[in-house]
């Protein structure tokens, strides 16, 4: 798969669909595969069995390297990781059934898990 345009902001799956809270991510770039395992973790274990959470996002894109010390040519490298591309204003996640203390903690952690800014979006506050 080629590298692709990451250019213009998120028109879909940029608002709240499943949960009462989510995260929104401000920035471009690639969330790598362990990055979403971690965030999906550390919400998790925060929310201890007491809301329900909706992963957004899905690494369905493979990032290929070149072995070390080889020269040029010789094709394209093998695939060494899975990553998802965001834009700014894609949902990473969504939460409910908790209260917004809980969620604005969870939200905190899985927000020190990703490489780029994001904010926590709330349902109630949009309406």
């Amino acid at each position: 798969m080629q590298k692709g345009c990451r250019a213009g902001n998120a028109t879909r799956n940029n608002q709240l669909d499943f949960g009462e809270y989510g995260l929104q991510v401000l920035d471009r770039g690639f969330v790598s595969g362990h990055q979403i395992e971690a965030a999906r973790v550390a919400v998790t274990r925060h929310l201890k069995r007491r809301g329900q959470l909706w992963l957004r996002i899905f690494p369905d894109k493979p990032i290929t390297k070149k072995p070390l010390e080889t020269r040029m040519g010789k094709g394209k490298g093998n695939p060494e990781d899975w990553v998802a591309v965001v834009r700014p204003g894609n949902m990473i996640l969504e939460i409910s059934g908790c209260t917004e203390a809980i969620a604005r903690a969870a939200m905190a952690r899985a927000a020190s898990k990703m490489p780029m800014r994001s904010r926590m979006l709330s349902r109630h506050a949009a309406e």
